[in-house]
């Protein structure tokens, strides 16, 4: 369901087809709609195109183009507007903001034959993992590298320019530097004089700039016109100190003037991360620190695409010692996940390989500032429990496994999973206990046979998902039991395999293909042939059968009352869920 390619051949291709007649296309900005509208025409030209977005309610055409701003709100997600099964294709446009509420409005709502997440950068935004969302199913994929390689995109020519701003001076708390004293550090003309004079040697004639604040953007647009360059700031919205500035422009003013070169520069914050549809644009320039390989390649993106003989982009990033600086030849590579075994090379540069064409020039400086990084490096248990604290304070309560999983940063998860003295899920109890956030009912769990259990099934085998529709039957609204029966099994299974996700490997497999047609009888003996016989092989400690029911050892039950064990229980069967989605999807790419 997520295709990391935008608005382009793939979205060409899911609609090159006769069978679906009502589709819904989804986007967070109207001129986005104006892009897929012309798209549309080019594959289904018979078709009505209504809008749904602003004053405009189209409801009776065959492809309808909707804001989630607008679609997503409640009032109109209901029969009087919409039936849940009126698509039967939807396409949701940058699917990684499909984490907030609008979108996840629309998804919940909606039945549609198929639904499809285009995006870019499908790594985890915001602390969010995008691919949990549609189960780590993938329909097509193609990164960075492989469409500069292909051609679809051109080559960057990349300069590192050393900045002598001091981020050490600055407060860093859950990842971020502090926004006012970044804005104060950054608002110096002597940064400035460097920006503009890196700036006029490559004879740019539409650039964007991408600054730390909406203060920031009006200071460098500000500095640029007093300097004789025609340039603006793009802002969501003026604040008090905004409010005098004679730079600032709306953001379909300021692309037309672009367009038309009565600017040269747009200076903004993330208004143009996504949405943009520039292909002149001959520059971009990194004004910030980068903190996140999302934001990187969405800002990298806005100079790539193709437009009559433009041969490539030119990238300006000014590089000072700020955290994680260490990381961007990384992401110019879009090589994310090994950044933490790879960054603490103290030879970075030697093992990254960069896009055909591409060229990557760094300031001798910054090589020396990149391996005095990797120098100080911390260790990595230290990293994972920073990591602990930072997801802890974004999601408002105490991550286990399943949230852990998903919001951690892809660099920490690919460094500990290879190894196994460090990866906290193989034993989360005792990671808790290690950093003191262990709570007393979990205490009361530490070295008992409760506590080997859960161990066990963390750390259980499993080629497919025969295991976890099994282990669910024995959690029921909120509460475990020691014994389940075949009528026990014969609902978890059912009900698990009532979720398309679920089922693949069922649909693989032509004795199971046919599993919708499937009564208690087929169910169960799927149980009794596959995970009931591997549990008995392999944790006969725990597991055991009596007459036809499935049990666990009676030595659980002086903890099936505690909550936290029951908790972790369950925590452990929608983490080894999730984990088997993605491992899934890896193996096919």
């Amino acid at each position: 369901m997520v295709a990391a390619t935008g608005v382009g051949k793939t979205f060409l291709a899911a609609f090159d087809s006769k069978e679906f007649n009502k589709i819904l296309f989804v986007a967070h900005r109207e001129e986005i709609l104006g892009q897929a509208e012309r798209t549309f025409k080019c594959v289904r030209s018979e078709k009505s195109i209504g809008y749904f977005s602003g004053e405009r309610k189209d409801r009776e055409c065959e492809i309808l183009l909707a804001t989630v701003q607008t679609i997503g709100r409640k009032e109109y997600l209901n029969e009087e507007y919409f039936a849940i099964h009126r698509f039967d294709y939807i396409v949701i446009d940058e699917f990684h903001h499909a984490v907030a509420d609008s979108y996840k409005n629309i998804i919940e709502y909606f039945r549609p034959g198929f639904l499809l997440g285009l995006t870019a950068t499908p790594e985890r935004l915001d602390s969010q993992d995008v691919f949990a969302l549609c189960d780590y199913n993938l329909v097509y994929e193609v990164r960075l590298k492989e469409a500069i390689n292909k051609g679809w995109l051109v080559p960057f020519r990349y300069y590192g320019v050393y900045d002598e701003t001091d981020y050490s001076r600055i407060d860093y708390r859950n990842g971020r530097y502090d926004g006012k004293q970044l804005e104060q550090l950054l608002n110096i003309n002597k940064r400035a004089d460097l920006i503009s004079q890196n700036y006029l040697k490559y004879n740019s004639r539409r650039a964007l700039g991408f600054c730390s604040s909406r203060g920031h953007a009006v200071f460098m647009a500000e500095y640029f016109m007093s300097h004789g360059v025609k340039a603006c700031a793009v802002i969501s919205h003026n604040t008090e100190e905004c409010q005098e500035a004679l730079c600032i422009m709306s953001r379909k003013e300021a692309i037309e003037k672009l367009r038309s070169s009565e600017i040269k520069v747009i200076f903004s914050v993330d208004m143009f991360n996504e949405g943009l549809d520039v292909p002149e644009v001959d520059m971009v320039m990194f004004l910030r620190p980068t903190e996140s390989p999302t934001v990187f390649l969405q800002q990298l993106g806005r100079g790539l695409r193709r437009k009559g003989d433009k041969k490539y982009v030119n990238v300006l990033d000014f590089i000072g010692n700020y955290k994680k600086a260490n990381l961007i030849p990384f992401f110019l590579s879009g090589d994310v996940k090994n950044l933490v075994r790879k960054s603490s090379q103290t030879n970075v540069l030697s093992s990254v390989e960069y896009p055909d064409g591409c060229f990557v020039d760094f300031d001798f400086r910054l090589i020396d500032l990149f391996k005095r990084m990797a120098g100080q490096r911390k260790e990595l248990f230290e990293k994972i429990r920073e990591e602990y604290f930072r997801i802890k304070e974004n999601i408002s309560d105490r991550p286990l496994r399943l949230s852990m999983y998903t919001y951690m940063d892809e660099s920490i998860y690919s460094a500990i999973s290879t190894r196994r003295d460090l990866n906290i899920f193989k034993d989360y109890i005792s990671f808790l206990n290690k950093i003191g956030e262990l709570s007393e009912n979990e205490k009361a769990l530490m070295g008992t046979k409760a506590h080997e259990f859960l161990k066990n099934i963390e750390n259980t085998d499993m080629t497919k998902m025969y295991k976890m529709p099994l282990l669910s039957a024995f959690y029921i609204n909120g509460k475990m039991r020691l014994t389940i029966n075949e009528q026990d099994i014969y609902e978890s299974f059912k009900e698990f395999y009532s979720h398309g996700s679920n089922a693949v490997d069922l649909l693989k497999d032509n004795s199971t293909r046919n599993y919708k047609a499937w009564d208690k009888k087929e169910y169960v003996e799927l149980a009794r042939r596959n995970p009931i016989n591997a549990f008995l092989r392999s944790s006969a400690e725990f597991f055991y059968k009596e007459d036809k029911n499935f049990c666990l050892n009676p030595e659980l039950k002086e903890y099936i009352d505690n909550p936290a064990f029951v908790k972790h229980f369950k925590d452990i069967v929608d983490y080894r869920t999730r984990k088997f989605y993605r491992e899934r999807l890896e193996k096919t790419l």
